[in-house]
């Protein structure tokens, strides 16, 4: 029995990037843990050495994945490593206080299999430092492994492994766990959301509605509230729409007038 398109080509609409890694060891056990799940697109960015995907250790753990670590790329900044991507999961253990909403992996993968807009990336921290937090800031969701709390540490190749199985069980058994309703249209860019939210944050400063030298945590709420929505591109257009005739209403420049 054939499975279905959105099932198959999950395994090409998901991008495994690792954040300032310092081990070359554990990029070759990631591109280990995602080639026996079967994914192949793997970034990095901005690893702790040059020629870490090179490194005897390296392909030594990767343990017969040497294509993936020649297939992967190395950029300098999470800009490069998200291109092309609309949906972001930053997988941390430890929880914001403004986080975006927390999934586990289970239900990650239930809503990329659910919706096959989605081009989705999970992006793994520094093994000592996890993921900072402009980083998470910037993702849809936040991962976190429902581990023993007594003891939640997890090595970064098993976090991987533990979401590229999740991912694959899913895909081939055609899960929705923890699944909402998909989108209607086109998922917004992440760098589409981040325009918006730069446009919406001028337009309150422009009606007195946030005070730019005393914000608080006005941006960083906005932000979970519109993480939680699931942005698509239409509707981000509507609401930098809105931004600019709040500010337009604010100069006495509303184009409505006559």
């Amino acid at each position: 029995m054939n499975l279905p398109e959105i099932n198959t080509t999950l395994f090409h609409r998901l991008r495994f990037i690792l954040v300032q890694t310092s081990r070359a060891g554990n990029i070759g056990a990631v591109a280990r843990a995602m080639k026996t799940m079967g994914f192949t697109e793997l970034v990095l960015v901005a690893p702790r050495f040059d020629g870490m995907l090179e490194d005897p250790e390296a392909v030594a753990f990767a343990s017969g994945a040497l294509d993936i670590l020649q297939g992967a790329r190395v950029v300098a900044t999470m800009a490069e490593a998200l291109d092309g991507i609309n949906f972001a999961a930053a997988v941390s253990a430890r929880l914001r206080e403004y986080s975006p909403p927390v999934l586990t992996p289970r239900e990650l993968a239930g809503q990329l299999v659910a919706n096959g807009e989605l081009r989705a990336a999970v992006i793994f921290g520094n093994e000592r430092f996890g993921l900072p937090n402009d980083v998470v800031a910037q993702c849809n969701v936040l991962i976190n492994i429902p581990a023993n709390p007594d003891y939640s540490s997890l090595n970064l190749s098993q976090a991987a492994q533990v979401l590229a199985y999740e991912c694959r069980m899913a895909a081939l058994d055609g899960q929705r766990a923890g699944s909402e309703v998909g989108f209607q249209g086109e998922a917004a860019s992440l760098a589409q959301i981040e325009g918006m939210y730069t446009h919406l944050e001028q337009a309150l400063v422009e009606v007195g509605f946030l005070d730019a030298s005393n914000p608080r945590k006005l941006m960083p709420r906005l932000k979970r509230l519109f993480s939680r929505a699931g942005l698509e591109t239409e509707e981000v257009n509507i609401l930098r729409g809105i931004a600019r005739q709040m500010a337009a209403v604010a100069q006495g420049k509303d184009p409505r007038r006559r």
